[in-house]
């Protein structure tokens, strides 16, 4: 059975992808970052009902993620990166390096 942590977790970072595009939230450069919030959205919501499945989350995943949001999110919206990074310490104890 997933943690309600996890779930919780997911959950929330979603929630803030989905405040983010109803805020029309600029990139770190100033244009729209609609496109890169949807595919987040879309990653977010697809890796979710994966992590679930398998009570784990991908830790490859994660770093290509964070990765890939500090480039374009804008210092201050980081709430959205701490988001993920609370999806990895909402993880089982067992699925540490």
């Amino acid at each position: 059975m997933p943690t309600p942590q996890l779930q919780l977790a997911f959950d929330l970072a979603l929630a803030r992808v989905e405040r983010l595009l109803g805020n029309d939230m600029k990139t770190a450069k100033g244009v729209s970052a609609r496109s890169q919030l949807e595919k987040l959205e879309q990653e977010l919501k697809k890796e979710r009902a994966l992590a679930l499945e398998r009570e784990t989350v991908d830790r490859d995943w994660v770093k290509k993620t964070v990765r890939w949001v500090v480039e374009w999110v804008p210092d201050s919206e980081l709430a959205l990166v701490a988001a993920l990074g609370a999806i990895v310490r909402a993880a089982p104890a067992t699925d540490l390096p």
